[in-house]
């Protein structure tokens, strides 16, 4: 598992050519990323033994990296990322077209079409950016987004519940943006306190240990062509791979989705449901979009959820009542920003309990909405398959990869029933918060458009 760490991350632009390729000093493998001009196209892992590579042994390593993403791209079928398995009534993808991939005229090359697409929806488009005690973070985020080839309409920091005044000083350095501090803690209502003071059609949202790429606005924009699209979700690229830590958070839980767009719809829900559609798998609440509709449609983001409350996944929750509404999510890699995972060991074990913590309450909260038994089976289901894996080893003499293995499944089976029981805890009181943060916000926004 440690054998890349440290790990040497190198962004490759194909267009132009195929260079040796090195390992710098100090780093024990490589993390390519695969690009066409401004198009992600595939990564690949590189460990140290297989390096150096000749310029045809590059070549050899992209093409198969690249080509489903090529395929996708050029193909009216065929190379369509896999839905996740496991459950009845999910339609497959039609085999891969290599035939006709193999007859298209320098494919890399087509690419230079969407690259240089610029076609964006007539919308207004507001960033809201969530932060809480992080001013250094904020501030590489906030350099970044000064870099955009697209500006939004406007940009705002909602500093939640803050323990200090370090992030309203920086502020002063962006003129630019808008600060509003909101008092209560909780991802969730920092959230809604940015969609209530935005005025765009549509609301991007990112975090604070994110840098974006120059094009993040005018591609995740592009998502929104299709007017029942209410939600478009970015690739999210790990920033650094430096320490173990990064490296197992990138390794299990990786924020990369892929490189091939997937649209989420009524055929995926309701073929998923049944086992608990796996709504985490469609993107990342770092790299989001949405329509101000939706919230209009289905709610606002549940207060329960995300970190300050259960510890996450408010996001997905989200995506959840906007596809059982029969509205479509759309993962559109184009859209990219690089994210920087916890860099020890305590931060990353911290973020794992939260995570599932978060995830099986949001599983109850979805079942408490809608009666979708698939949730119950899901939450029992993780939680069989955690235990299992804790117990498989009980009686052996573990190496000390292992043992790390097992102190992180140990932290997320911990998260899991804690997140039941902070459900069982604040449900009937927080939904009752929910209709009032719900009605409040409401309220303001009416204010803001009379």
């Amino acid at each position: 598992m440690n054998s890349m760490v440290p790990c040497q991350i190198l962004h490759l632009d194909l267009s132009a050519g195929f260079p040796a390729v090195h390992l710098e000093p100090g780093y024990q493998g490589l993390y390519v990323v695969f690009w066409w001009r401004n198009i992600p196209l595939g990564h690949r892992k590189i460990p140290e033994s297989l390096l150096p590579l000749s310029e045809a042994q590059l070549t050899d390593l992209a093409l198969q990296t690249i080509t489903p993403t090529i395929g996708s791209y050029l193909l009216d079928h065929g190379f369509n990322p896999p839905l996740p398995k496991g459950c009845r009534n999910v339609i497959p993808a039609p085999p891969p077209d290599f035939a006709t991939l193999q007859s298209l005229d320098r494919p890399l090359a087509l690419l230079d079409q969407i690259a240089t697409d610029r076609r964006v929806p007539d919308e207004t488009i507001s960033v809201v950016i969530c932060t809480r005690d992080r001013p250094e973070q904020l501030e590489q985020c906030l350099r970044s987004l000064q870099s955009l080839t697209v500006a939004p309409t406007e940009i705002l920091v909602v500093d939640s519940a803050p323990r200090s005044d370090a992030t309203r000083k920086l502020m002063a350095q962006f003129p630019q943006v808008r600060y509003v501090l909101e008092s209560q803690p909780g991802l969730s209502r920092a959230r809604n306190t940015g969609i209530a003071h935005s005025c765009g059609d549509l609301i991007a949202f990112t975090d604070d240990d994110v840098v974006v790429h120059p094009d993040w606005i005018w591609r995740l924009m592009q998502g929104f062509h299709n007017p029942n699209v209410m939600v478009v979700l970015g690739l999210a690229i790990a920033a650094e791979l430096e320490t173990e830590s990064q490296w197992i958070f990138e390794s299990r839980h990786s924020f990369n989705r892929g490189y091939r767009t997937r649209v989420f719809d009524a055929q995926f829900f309701e073929g998923m449901r049944y086992c608990g559609a796996p709504v985490w798998e469609l993107g990342a609440g770092a790299n989001m979009a949405i329509r101000r509709k939706a919230i209009e449609q289905v709610g606002e983001f549940d207060p329960r959820l995300g970190a300050g409350a259960s510890g996450c996944s408010e996001d997905s929750e989200f995506w959840y009542r906007v596809l059982a509404a029969g509205w479509l999510c759309l993962y559109h890699p184009t859209a990219v920003v690089y994210h920087y995972h916890r860099q020890d060991m305590e931060s990353l074990q911290q973020q794992m309990y939260a995570y599932m913590r978060g995830n099986s309450a949001a599983l109850l909260v979805q079942f408490e909405k809608y009666r979708h038994w698939g949730n119950l089976r899901r939450l029992l289901a993780t939680f069989k398959e955690r235990t299992l894996s804790l117990l498989k080893g009980l009686f052996k003499n573990p190496t000390a990869e292992q043992r790390a293995e097992r102190r992180t499944v140990e932290i997320e089976l911990l998260g899991y029933l804690a997140g039941v029981g902070f459900y069982l805890r604040n449900s009937a009181r927080n939904s009752a918060i929910a209709l009032s943060d719900g009605k409040s916000q409401a309220e303001r926004s009416l204010h803001r458009y009379s």
